[in-house]
């Protein structure tokens, strides 16, 4: 009987050691956990007292003055907005799926205590624009719903030439390497390639399982387009969708 009841002690223990184990894998899972802001780096990044560089996810705000690149348009507000809002403090981060970039930076969306989202903060105030790339979507509508309030607003960067949307038949070579918005009518031109004006707007192999049927543009479509302006091997002027959330 003794040597029962010590077995069965050992299992619960076991169990105990297992659920501990387990609750520490679902907050990785949840993937939302407190860290304290060291320095700012820029309106979208920052370091935590740990060491952690932090990129603020699904948002891209204007750059800061760099090696001999000038500051862009807005770019020192941002940088100035985010500290104010979370130098010194104890914010929480939440992750999507992928939780480091290329660069090894953690990708989160930020939260004060007080539950103010910071990402979609900057992006209502019109110092951040909607920056998404698969799979890292969760927030992406809730983003571009807080961006389309800033623009029809004219606030920030909106009302800056830099980061205006552009008609797509006035696209021009100088705009090469921008990342830009641009409206205009679509007009097919075979499967996952459609002329917008003066673009050629593509969807990569690797994006295409991204889209629905429903998500593809069709041709008439008046849409807004929004990613990296490039040069194609022929020299036309071409922007490649890489989620469903960059055509509006």
């Amino acid at each position: 009987m003794l040597r029962t009841k010590l077995n069965l002690l050992l299992i619960a223990l076991l169990l105990t050691a297992a659920g501990a184990a387990d609750a520490g894998s679902l907050s990785v899972v949840g993937q939302s956990r407190w860290v304290e802001v060291g320095r700012v780096i820029d309106g979208d990044t920052f370091h935590t007292k740990s060491g952690e560089k932090v990129r603020l996810l699904g948002i891209n705000t204007p750059e800061i003055a760099h090696d001999s690149s000038p500051a862009q348009p807005y770019g020192i507000d941002a940088k100035r907005q985010l500290e104010q809002l979370i130098s010194g403090k104890t914010v929480r981060l939440q992750l999507d799926r992928d939780r480091k970039d290329n660069y090894g930076r953690t990708l989160a969306q930020v939260f004060l205590r007080d539950g103010s989202w910071i990402n979609a903060l900057l992006v209502r105030q019109g110092l951040a624009l909607v920056y998404t790339f698969a799979p890292n979507f969760q927030w992406a509508q809730q983003l571009l719903k807080e961006e389309a309030l800033a623009r029809n607003n004219m606030l920030g960067i909106w009302k800056s030439e830099r980061f205006k949307v552009l008609d797509a038949g006035d696209v021009t070579a100088h705009l090469i390497g921008q990342f830009r918005l641009l409206r205009g009518r679509i007009k097919s031109s075979g499967p996952f390639r459609y002329q917008l004006g003066k673009v050629m707007v593509t969807i990569p192999r690797s994006a295409r399982g991204w889209f629905t049927p429903a998500q593809m543009p069709h041709d008439g479509q008046q849409v807004i387009v929004r990613g990296r302006i490039r040069t194609s091997t022929g020299g036309g002027l071409f922007l490649a969708l890489h989620s469903p959330f960059d055509l509006e």
